[in-house]
């Protein structure tokens, strides 16, 4: 009797005892556990991604590698080889697996060490995003808790979703689409069953059971995900045999297939992005669409590149980067240095094995070996300076010698030697109706070479790059291109600071007397252009600039003004420059056209641009385009800027492209330091410019007609439309007569001999002011007509 009281006391206790840890659970299950309806709507630490104008990718951003998929673009063979490795019955149970829970149970008793089993893909989902991975019986019973109340709220399919977006596969891929990219580059639905149960290998120990670094480990693991998929029927015995055979990746792939390499808008996009957001802008999944055109924008880069190693082949070789003879004996650590050495504007690492008098052998990168003749060679005379360059070589050896690291150019499958330039460059082309960005390269090499952006941080003066805005003013203030000027010496006086006069030159310091204005342009007669600016007045002139956006705060009204002696950025001076080609309006220049989230919430769009005619100069909004200057003046801009090309000091873009429809204007400072070239064509107006970052002198005869034209034409060559034979219509208010060459006199009808001029009638009324009127007397002042005649 009292063993059966005993007995009842018991499980009395017991049971009050049980009821009251369920009790317990209860109230924790209900009140403490996190509301795991949140899952419904996580927000994954995904990188930034930037998008050319047609969807391509340019760039990614981001420490974790993750771009979320929804569960329908899974495929079967990942869902199997997943729940094979991790969760067999994850389709069966519901949150806890209780036979593999008792398994490690008794695995803890029987050695005393807590093991991994247990774990459901449920509960791995609860521990990854709600816990933290400390390995206690605390946490181990929130984690069971957890995947029950999700089991409750989610269904199998959400959760499998989770986890496969979720989880860590090493080398920064966090989840299945990632790591595709990652070990194979391919997309899910190209991956084959080997490589499925790869990645399913991959959770466990992402570091060492990794295909590349640790292939003996990874092997072992993906046979066993592959026999248990097996065992399961997921795979029959032949697709098994395969994928057992079936190799491991021999190298890991970029994180994502850049489409449209354009490093430095991608950097100029980050910089503002992480400003705005802070380090968050890294895992917002901000996707961030351009304007880059991926057309225009590879052949800006292969522009760029060509004339930059086009002037430093004219000024001769430098020499080896390196030399590595003590190598030459150790096949395997040359070829070690090579593979490490990188790839640099397209030019590939090289060590010159063997050097006779017509050939040298040399080793590349991929262990092949290529022959380099003199043909390859005849470019690189020795630098001696900017100026001179020593006799082209005849002998091999006079430039090689084993051991040397060199770099090769492949064009036509000829391999020809190269070197990295010593000079920089950059170049950019906008719409000039919008100011949108289609093509920017702000350097040589932005991985290797520099970073620095030439586009938007070089600040540069533009030399006679600046002369258009002169002589658009001189326009707005009653000159003709029929006005004589004189281009004669000319001294300013107190003209570089007080008491020290000026004497400005032409290039070549050749004089040409009277001329038309037009012709002073066509042909960038320096001293004209002081005239200009002094019978105007530099605070005028300064004034006017800045109807154009360029950066004249930072300037002071001199005349040397006229020659372009301030700096400003190629991004500036194309910007300003689109003035003239859109009819009159200022755009601003922009890259971005709209950054979402990924979850198609908007969280910017670049409003369209707004060509205005009664808009204020001085309008804040970005997307206002305001009118700056008369149509009559941009039309007059346009025809002589397309007289620059076709018989002025531009005139090798006409000769290249052979367009009536291109317009532009060189650009040259002292010494040879700057060279530019703006223009513009049907739809596009580009800067290209080339100097060094010292300041150093290009050389004689490096202007821009030389150094940086040659980038124009040919980017230009790869954009613009065909040719139309639609011709260049006048606006009203702008006249075209027949003037005499020489003195710019309107010829009578039926004269002979004469040329074809425009003239802005709103500015000069034929009833009271000459078509052909000469400098107003009462715009020179005394004090010029003393000193400047």
């Amino acid at each position: 009797m009292k063993l059966i009281k005993f007995i009842v006391y018991v499980v009395g206790f017991l049971s009050i005892f049980v009821l009251g840890g369920v009790g317990v659970l209860y109230h924790v299950y209900n009140t403490q556990l996190p509301d795991v309806k949140e899952l419904s709507k996580v927000q994954y630490q995904i990188p930034m991604r930037i998008f050319d104008a047609d969807g391509g990718l340019v760039a990614e951003f981001g420490e974790k590698r993750r771009f979320p998929v929804t569960y329908d673009e899974i495929p079967k063979v990942v869902i199997d080889a997943f729940t094979s490795a991790e969760d067999d019955s994850f389709f069966e149970h519901g949150g806890v697996d209780v036979q593999s829970l008792f398994r490690a149970a008794y695995e803890l008793i029987k050695t005393g060490h807590k093991g991994q089993g247990g774990s459901t893909i449920t509960m791995q989902v609860a521990r990854n995003f709600f816990l933290g991975r400390e390995k206690t019986y605390s946490r181990k019973l929130m984690e069971i808790l957890l995947a029950i109340k999700i089991e409750h709220t989610l269904t199998k399919q959400q959760i499998l979703t989770l986890y496969l977006n979720k989880i860590f596969l090493g080398n920064r891929a966090y989840g299945v689409k990632a790591a595709a990219q990652v070990y194979f580059g391919k997309s899910l639905d190209q991956l084959s069953v080997a490589e499925a149960a790869m990645l399913a290998s991959l959770p466990k120990a992402p570091s060492t059971v990794n295909p590349v670094s640790n292939p003996d480990r990874a092997l072992a693991r993906r046979a066993y995900v592959l026999s248990r998929m097996l065992a399961l029927g997921h795979i029959d015995q032949s697709a098994y045999d395969r994928a057992m055979q079936a190799p491991l990746p021999g190298h890991l792939f970029a994180s994502a297939d850049i489409q449209t390499p354009a490093p430095f808008v991608a950097e100029m996009i980050r910089q503002k992005l992480v400003d705005q957001y802070g380090a968050a802008a890294y895992e917002m999944g901000l996707n961030v669409h351009t304007t880059i055109d991926p057309k225009a924008q590879a052949a800006a880069r292969m522009a760029l590149r060509d004339g930059l190693l086009a002037y430093d082949r004219r000024h001769g070789y430098r020499g080896p980067e390196d030399h590595w003879s003590d190598l030459l004996g150790n096949r395997g650590a040359l070829l070690q240095k090579l593979q490490d050495t990188p790839v640099v504007g397209g030019l590939d690492p090289a060590v010159v094995m063997t050097v006779n008098a017509s050939t040298a052998t040399v080793l590349m990168a991929d262990g092949s070996t290529q022959t380099l003749d003199l043909d390859g060679v005849r470019w690189a005379c020795r630098y001696e300076s900017e100026n001179h360059c020593g006799p082209a070589p005849k002998d091999m050896t006079q430039l090689f010698k084993p051991g040397d690291l060199i770099r090769l150019q492949q064009t036509d499958k000829h391999w020809s030697l190269a070197e990295i330039p010593a000079v920089s460059g950059a170049f950019v082309a906008l719409d000039p109706k919008t100011g949108a960005v289609r093509a920017l390269v702000g350097g040589f090499d932005f991985a290797h070479d520099s970073k620095f952006n030439h586009v938007t941080q070089a600040e540069r003066q533009p030399g006679s790059g600046f002369k258009p805005f002169l002589y658009s003013a001189a326009l707005d203030h009653g000159f003709t291109w029929a006005t004589l000027i004189n281009d004669s010496p000319v001294v300013v006086k107190n003209g570089v600071k007080e008491g020290v006069d000026w004497r400005p030159q032409n290039y070549g310091k050749k004089f040409g007397g009277p001329m038309r204005m037009r012709m002073a342009l066509v042909h960038s007669v320096n001293l004209v252009s002081i005239r200009l600016i002094d019978a105007l007045g530099p605070e005028t002139v300064l004034k006017y600039a800045a109807r154009f956006g360029l950066p004249t705060k930072n300037w002071s009204a001199t005349p040397s003004m006229a020659l372009g002696s301030y700096a400003l950025t190629p991004l500036e001076l194309v910007g300003a420059f689109s003035t003239f080609v859109n009819g009159g309006y200022r755009v601003t220049p922009y890259t971005t056209t709209e950054v979402d989230n990924g979850d198609n919430a908007v969280l910017y769009s670049h409003p369209s641009v707004n060509l205005c005619d009664d808009c204020p100069i001085d309008s804040p909004d970005s997307s206002v385009a305001p009118r700056v200057i008369t149509p009559q003046n941009a039309f007059l801009m346009r025809s002589a800027l397309r007289d620059v090309v076709r018989m002025g000091t531009g005139v090798g873009a006409f000769r290249a492209l052979k367009r009536n429809d291109i317009g532009g204007k060189t650009g040259t400072t002292n010494d040879q330091r700057d060279a530019w070239f703006t223009g513009f064509g049907p739809g596009w107006v580009a800067t290209a410019w080339v100097g060094f970052d010292d300041n150093s002198p290009l050389g004689r005869r490096e202007v821009g007609g030389t150094a940086a034209l040659p980038i124009w034409v040919s980017f230009m060559r790869a954009v613009l439309p065909p040719p139309t034979d639609t011709p260049h219509v006048p606006p009203p208010g702008v006249e075209e007569v027949m003037i005499n060459p020489d003195t710019g006199a309107k010829l009578p009808p039926g004269a002979t001999g004469g040329v074809r001029e425009y003239f802005d009638t709103t500015r000069n009324p034929a009833d009271e002011t000459p078509l052909s009127a000469p400098i107003p007397t009462d715009a020179v002042p005394q004090k010029l007509l003393n000193d400047l005649f």
